[in-house]
């Protein structure tokens, strides 16, 4: 069975840093990019980054780059997301995908089967 558990979420104030982790199991983690997206209320889904299979491309949403890492460990099937800087507009929930753009294009499609964790960023 196909899982993801995401963790890491939490309350913190604008500057603050948190750092995301999202477990796999019951599929091949090592060979697929992976990345997350986020959802605000009342928002649209929006995909925050994406690292390929071999880490070798990374890709960020622009209000990210510079301020947000992804990284993996695929001996761990655990993909991270490293996110500093936190600004309110961060705030929503954040879910670990599967199959998204490591290039840079647009994300076609949101596959997660997890239940996200909440990022809260008071200002």
């Amino acid at each position: 069975q196909m899982q993801v558990q995401e963790s890491g979420g939490g309350l913190v104030q604008a500057g603050g840093s948190l750092r995301l982790s999202c477990t796999a199991s019951g599929f091949d983690f090592p060979s697929l990019n992976m990345g997350w997206f986020r959802q605000a209320p009342g928002k649209e889904r929006e995909g925050v980054s994406c690292i390929s299979w071999d880490g070798g491309l990374k890709a960020y949403e622009d209000s990210v780059k510079g301020r947000f890492t992804i990284s993996r460990d695929s001996a761990k099937d655990t993909l991270y997301l490293q996110m500093n800087s936190l600004k309110p507009e961060d705030t929503g929930m954040y879910y670990c995908a599967l199959h998204c753009p490591a290039d840079g294009g647009r994300w076609r499609e949101y596959n997660s089967f997890g239940q996200g964790t909440q990022v809260t960023v008071s200002p």
